[in-house]
């Protein structure tokens, strides 16, 4: 995914919340839900658009799903990002 799809989906304050939690660590998708007092419809809506980013990694393990951050995808960000600062000649 390109990086324009990248801010647009980061955009979302929700989907950087949900970002945010998993900084913590790994959780499941009704951890989430719960934390982020939403439904079970609308955390599958966000995190189908974090997983196309590859903003988030989905663990399967018995009858759960977990979801943790994807951190290459954000030190390639960073990267990026860092050209436009700095001295400058």
């Amino acid at each position: 995914m390109g990086e324009l799809n990248l801010f647009k989906v980061l955009a979302d304050p929700q989907r950087r919340e949900i970002l945010t939690m998993l900084r913590g660590g790994r959780m499941n998708a009704g951890e989430i839900a719960q934390r982020l007092g939403v439904s079970p419809a609308a955390l599958s809506y966000h995190l189908k658009l974090l997983k196309g980013a590859d903003l988030v990694l989905e663990y399967k393990e018995k009858n759960y799903v977990y979801y943790e951050v994807n951190t290459s995808v954000f030190q390639e960000l960073i990267l990026w990002v860092s050209q436009f600062g700095g001295e400058h000649s």
